[in-house]
């Protein structure tokens, strides 16, 4: 029979795939699922997504169910397999076993191993980029303009300098990570900007602030494309978006980490003859750099290679390492296609920039979030400019941040409930518009109007982990996602320049023109982008069915053994939208 399976490739599964499979040692393996989707309920298809998203059996809640066997047809089960196999030099190659089964209690424990112990790590190094990129926002209301002698003209510059810098280093330092490994280049990153950070103490004036805002971004660039590749070889499809979820609810959790340290560390001021946005920039970049420091024993290689001086027995066992392996393998045959330590030729990087099939989800990346920006910005500027404190104006962001660690992990999770992105990734545009709408036509906006209308705005459920896991899978192969991850982000970069200078000293206190531009693009992202992205890749999918399904299985069996197509260029290739 033939299946649509989860990494978006037809393939073709023999009825003998659900038997009994001998494999070379004799040992009989249990059967495969019969479905494809392991949870059927009867009580309807979005019940069923809920239990399976889950992992919970539904109405087989006895312990007993968690020993079925998890393991789901793949291209790996049908007369096709050997076109799929991995590549000799991949670094898993020797967990890799087509025929190899596990239980649902077995998977659980693994997932959760790499949970916490993989995981976890990625979201503290997370943390610790975000402590010295938002940290900036905090100095402000500390008189950090007064104090360097900066007009608002300068500090503009300063964030286009940084998000200048993002742009910059996004897709060479995915190049060189490709090359010395993610778990080596990571860590080089988080020391290189913690210190430069650190050194923020010592800013004199207008020239030192610019420098300093460049260098952070510059080294901070790479690190989030590099980590979600990373993240890749330990978790498919379905595992990566939630975790993203809460990867970017990093975001927020250390802008209300940060809010919290500025309202005592802002309190050093004159300890010293510093400042309190000093003391703060020097103390939060030496904890950002013993974090570095220890990324380099917390990261290993690869599910089979966990094995360390701090981990003898490795981090996961060696049974766990292969369900591990073979799960991402099945999910998505084109993570075997490079040695995660393999440079990308100058060919392979041009051919993945001239995918025009990834170019919707850039554009997508250039304009989402513009609405956000401005505000953000200017958001402890703007209420000390309402008459707030240096203290209030911190402890205001609070709520909005805490706002949005719930909404962006609930939209995610909505989002593969329902197995789509374009319409859900709407949302975040369908909540700016009444807020934009608010601060233009509101005759005048007191100090707590503002804060009201701020604190829902920036609340908003922030869709990129939707964005860059839908960019993960349309990919197709590892160089594409290589190259894919950073290009997103550089438009989402230009996109943050932009936003930076929507807000203009000119068109000060209320920001008419500003506001006019922003509702503007939030109807082209209604109107045009998010149904016009859909609309495309619904049309490449249905020619691709309409060939893939007249050929036979001799012709598709050539088709694999003589195609020159890679990733997603594959009749075989089924884009998620």
């Amino acid at each position: 029979m033939s299946t649509l399976n989860r990494i978006g490739q037809v393939g073709e599964i023999d009825d003998k795939s659900l038997e009994l499979v001998t494999p070379p040692s004799g040992r009989v393996n249990p059967p495969l699922a019969s479905r494809v989707r392991p949870y059927d309920t009867g009580a309807g298809p979005v019940t069923d997504a809920i239990l399976n998203f889950l992992r919970i059996k539904g109405k087989h809640r006895d312990s007993e169910a968690l020993d079925d066997i998890a393991t789901q047809p793949s291209v790996y089960d049908g007369q096709h397999a050997e076109y799929y196999k991995p590549r000799e030099d991949w670094e898993n190659i020797s967990a890799f076993d087509p025929s190899f089964r596990w239980t649902w209690r077995e998977e659980q424990k693994a997932i959760r191993k790499v949970d916490w112990k993989i995981f976890t790590w990625i979201l503290l190094m997370f943390l610790a980029l975000d402590i010295d990129r938002a940290n900036i926002t905090n100095a402000t209301a500390d008189n950090l303009l007064k104090d360097l002698k900066l007009t608002q003209a300068d500090y503009n510059l300063g964030n286009t300098l940084q998000n200048l810098g993002f742009l910059l280093s996004e897709l060479p330092s995915q190049l060189i990570s490709k090359r010395l490994g993610p778990d080596r280049w990571i860590p080089i990153q988080i020391i290189i900007f913690s210190v430069i950070s650190g050194c923020q103490f010592w800013l004199k004036g207008r020239a030192s602030f610019l420098a300093c805002r460049f260098l952070i971004a510059a080294f901070q660039g790479g690190f989030i494309p590099d980590v979600i590749l990373y993240l890749s070889y330990w978790y498919n499809k379905n595992d990566l978006p939630v975790r993203l979820a809460f990867f970017w609810s990093i975001n927020y959790i250390a802008d209300l980490l940060t809010a919290f340290l500025a309202v005592g560390l802002l309190k050093m001021r004159g300890i010293g003859g510093y400042s309190g946005w000093q003391w703060m920039f020097l103390l939060e970049g030496i904890a950002t750099l013993v974090i570095g420091v220890a990324s380099f024993w917390f990261m290993p290689q690869a599910p089979t290679r966990t094995k360390s001086k701090l981990a003898p027995d490795g981090y996961i066992t060696d049974r766990e390492a292969k369900i591990i392996v073979n799960r991402v393998i099945r999910d998505d045959p084109g993570k075997g296609g490079m040695h995660n330590r393999q440079a990308l030729s100058f060919g392979m990087i041009f051919s993945s920039i001239m995918d025009w099939h990834m170019w919707p989800l850039y554009l997508i990346g250039l304009t989402y979030n513009l609405p956000s920006f401005p505000v953000k910005n200017y958001l402890q500027l703007s209420f000390k400019d309402l008459g707030f404190s240096t203290v209030n104006a911190n402890l205001l962001t609070i709520p909005t941040t805490v706002i949005s660690v719930f909404n962006i992990i609930i939209i995610s999770v909505i989002s593969e409930l329902l197995n789509n992105r374009s319409f859900v990734a709407m949302t975040e545009q369908i909540w700016f518009l009444p807020c934009i709408i608010a601060l233009e036509c509101l005759a005048t906006i007191s100090g707590w109007q503002y804060f009201a209308i701020a604190t829902i705005l920036l609340g908003f459920p922030y869709v990129h982990a939707i964005h860059v896991s839908w960019c993960s899978r349309n990919s197709g192969t590892i160089r594409t996602r290589t190259v894919s991850a950073s290009l997103y982000n550089m438009f989402v970069q230009v996109s943050k320049i932009i936003g930076a200078n929507i807000y203009q000293a000119s068109d000060k206190p209320r920001y008419h023109k500003g506001n006019r531009a922003l509702l503007g693009i939030i109807c082209y992202n209604l109107i045009i982008l998010y149904p016009g992205t859909w609309l495309f890749y619904r049309f490449i999918n249905k020619r691709r069915d309409a060939v893939w399904n007249k050929m036979t299985t001799e012709e598709r069996a050539e088709y694999l053994a003589t195609t020159k197509d890679e990733g997603n260029k594959r009749l075989d290739f089924r884009f998620a939208k």
